[in-house]
């Protein structure tokens, strides 16, 4: 199986999936810690996280996956929502909040 046919499975796969870097109880950057607090903030707490600095294959096909540069990334329902940028400003916004409660348990 290609990188991308893994990574595919992985966001249609579950719900809420968030390439960072670390793990959302050992974050390895500031940006990864930032977008799992804000998951958090959100009520998921169970969600599928995939560490790219321990499959380089991975952190390098994610960003040809969603044509976008950087980690961490954020899907919802296998399609991609943005990096930690664009979580902070639909999370200060209340638009993220809808997009993770709209869907739970569906």
């Amino acid at each position: 199986m290609s990188t991308q046919d893994t990574i595919r499975e992985q966001v249609t796969g579950h719900r809420v999936v968030l390439y960072m870097k670390g793990s959302p109880q050992v974050p390895q950057c500031g940006f990864s810690a930032t977008a799992a607090e804000i998951l958090r903030r959100c009520g998921v707490d169970d969600y599928f996280s995939v560490d790219v600095l321990s499959n380089p294959d991975i952190r390098n096909g994610i960003k040809e996956f969603a044509n976008w540069p950087t980690i961490p990334q954020l899907y919802v329902d296998g399609e991609f929502v943005g990096g930690c940028d664009i979580m902070r400003e639909m999370y200060t916004s209340g638009e993220l909040q809808q997009l993770l409660s709209a869907h739970q348990g569906a």
